[in-house]
């Protein structure tokens, strides 16, 4: 799916379109990326994750609540990697990640709120594909995201 600048967006849709308040920093390579919303939730948890990441995204977007934690890294160069191979468009983590050097190297999009070398647990606790809400929007499975420098926003729906 070609990504649309979040500001153009805007403008054709005003209140309708679905902008998330989350201040998010862009890490890998591609800065500008749109796609059908899949869901992960989990904190400080990444098994759920590498799970997903292993199947094929179709040019999904994968959008992860880790409940704001800047404890533990979501994901790092071998999960953006496996994104990447596996045709995923792009990661919008509430959480961290690490390895951000490698990270902007890699074709895929990638947001989260911050670093920390720290990996995360393996456990597997959490939920995949369920409405995860923060920044003021509800992410629900299905939904079309765009995401570039200026933010991430959600198409109207119907």
């Amino acid at each position: 799916m070609i990504a649309t600048a979040t500001a153009d967006l805007a403008d054709q849709y005003g209140d309708r379109l679905r902008v998330c308040d989350v201040q998010f920093t862009s890490y890998g390579a591609v800065r500008s990326f749109a796609g059908p919303v899949r869901t992960v939730s989990c904190h400080e948890d990444n098994a759920l994750l590498h799970e997903l990441l292993r199947t094929p995204g179709e040019g999904a977007v994968v959008v992860v609540d880790g409940g704001a934690s800047l404890s533990t890294a979501l994901v790092g160069d071998i999960m953006a990697n496996r994104a990447e191979a596996n045709g995923w468009a792009g990661l919008v983590l509430r959480g961290a990640i690490r390895d951000s050097v490698a990270l902007a190297e890699v074709r895929v999009g990638v947001q989260a709120l911050g670093t920390i070398p720290r990996k995360s647990g393996k456990a597997g606790r959490g939920a995949v594909d369920v409405p995860v809400s923060f920044g003021g929007v509800t992410f629900t499975p299905g939904d079309i995201l765009h995401a570039d420098q200026d933010g991430v926003v959600l198409l109207p729906t119907g």
